[in-house]
């Protein structure tokens, strides 16, 4: 007997540890408790959302400029490649005219002798000048040494302006670009012989816009001013998410149905990183439909089937729900209920 009470006492620190722990687990139980029965509540209303229908759309610039040789001859020089980005005015290649450097030698040796026939004409004028002021020479001698004088002074000047036009036509065998953009195409290569006008390249500089095809059916859906979304490249979104996009507006709908097919333009901003003629994912509103989202948090899993937690009058139910797609609602993203929920029903929010 005094053994047990000696055990008992001995035992005593541990009760009194084991009946603090589960104190404090009450309390937390209590709070917990508490929580729950002041967790916020969201009611369910059936909401109008534009009906999107995804197609392709294709990247298309506005203006494409192309840089044009100005003279003919052979490509020395080539500084671009395809998908390049230039400047207006950066020299892009060189076209060289072997033909120019013998009419430039051409030009040298005609210039200095025709400078030699204006020395021996100057020589002459002066020489009758001479002669007319003594009195030995006569008039009409020196007006044909003026003549001649004159001539020979002109044909130099003639000589030195087509030798400007030589080296003009020289120095225009630099090509630059005529405008800010991406390099589409470079339809030449080193050493190719071309002529005066052949392009060089093809410069899109913007502005970048969508080309959409859609089918007949939907012609009279199509409106201008319509907003629209770009799906990002690779077209995977993670599930029960929107997709990363770009926002757009129609901005022309084409009034001519070609190939049973409505045509219209998408303008949106920053998608000058894609590619010119690259097809990307647009969703286009084609109509309206009515839905019931509820925000991603009420949501819980167990076991691979999705619930909501509704309030009723006897207490909160777990409703087994099929989910549909993310949508935007007052500018919040929500998942679309399909069945399980009806408009009023008040959500338990965790």
């Amino acid at each position: 007997m005094v053994g047990r009470e000696i055990a008992c006492e001995s035992c005593m620190p541990m009760y009194r540890t084991i009946s603090r722990f589960v104190t404090a687990i009450l309390a937390a139980a209590a709070s917990i408790g508490i929580t729950a029965a002041d967790a916020g509540e969201f009611v369910v209303k059936a909401t109008t959302i534009p009906e999107m229908k995804a197609v392709f759309g294709q990247v298309e610039s506005r203006i494409v400029v192309p840089a044009r040789a100005r003279i003919g001859g052979s490509v020395r020089d080539l500084r671009i490649s395809q998908g390049d980005e230039v400047k207006e005015g950066q020299a892009i290649a060189v076209v060289v005219d072997d033909k120019l450097a013998l009419q430039l030698n051409a030009a040298d040796a005609k210039i200095e002798a025709l400078n030699s026939q204006l020395t021996n004409s100057r020589v002459q004028l002066e020489r009758a000048q001479q002669l007319r002021a003594s009195g030995s020479g006569t008039q009409v001698s020196l007006d044909q040494a003026k003549m001649q004088f004159e001539v020979a002074t002109n044909q130099v000047a003639a000589a030195k302006a087509e030798k400007t036009v030589i080296e003009q036509s020289a120095r225009e065998g630099t090509v630059f670009a005529p405008a800010t953009g991406r390099v589409l195409t470079v339809p030449v290569t080193l050493g190719s012989v071309i002529l005066p006008g052949e392009d060089i390249a093809r410069i899109a500089p913007g502005p970048y816009y969508l080309r959409l095809s859609l089918p007949e059916r939907h012609a009279g859906e199509i409106v201008q001013g319509s907003d629209v979304l770009v799906g990002a490249r690779g077209l995977t979104t993670a599930p029960g998410q929107l997709p990363a996009a770009h926002r757009g507006r129609i901005v022309k709908v084409y009034p001519e149905i070609v190939d049973g097919r409505v045509i219209a333009d998408v303008e949106v901003e920053g998608i000058g990183d894609y590619f010119v003629n690259e097809r990307t994912l647009v969703s286009i509103p084609v109509g309206k439909r009515t839905v019931l989202a509820v925000p991603l948090q009420a949501i819980r899993t167990i076991h691979g089937v999705d619930y909501v937690r509704v309030a009723t009058s006897a207490g909160d139910v777990d409703v087994a729900v099929i989910l549909g797609e993310a949508v935007e609602d007052d500018g919040q993203r929500r998942t679309e209920i399909l069945t399980g929920l009806h408009d009023g029903d008040r959500i338990v929010l965790p």
